[in-house]
């Protein structure tokens, strides 16, 4: 077996419309694919892994909100502090730097779902 990389992380949310609407307007992604009768929408930035979005179902044992955490990576977190603030999105304490390497900034979405913004140093 040979891994190929990352090219989809998935997350439950309890209202996909609006979570839809969170990540292409407020984060900047991209919608590709949106299955109304599944459930289920993938989106992404310009290069790299896919984010799939499941609508919360009772029926299985997903939680909306419980997650690991996935980065998207940005050019210029700084700028990117500011537009999630002027969108009056959840952001999580302030800007964490890895010196020479990365800087990151946590924030949630509506369901609360933990993601990191990066911005590559090196």
């Amino acid at each position: 077996m040979k891994v190929e990389g990352m090219h989809l992380a998935w997350v439950v949310v309890s209202k996909i419309d609006e979570a839809i609407k969170f990540y292409t307007e407020v984060v900047g992604l991209t919608l590709h694919e949106w299955h109304k009768e599944y459930g289920w929408a993938e989106l992404s930035g310009p290069n790299g892994a896919r984010l799939g979005l499941a609508q919360y179902n009772p029926k299985d044992e997903f939680k909306a909100g419980g997650n690991a955490v996935v980065t998207i990576t940005v050019d210029d977190i700084e700028l990117a502090r500011q537009k999630f603030q002027q969108k009056n999105a959840r952001l999580i304490g302030e800007v964490i730097e890895v010196p020479g390497h990365v800087k990151l900034q946590t924030f949630c979405d509506a369901d609360g779902n933990t993601f990191q913004l990066c911005q590559q140093l090196d």
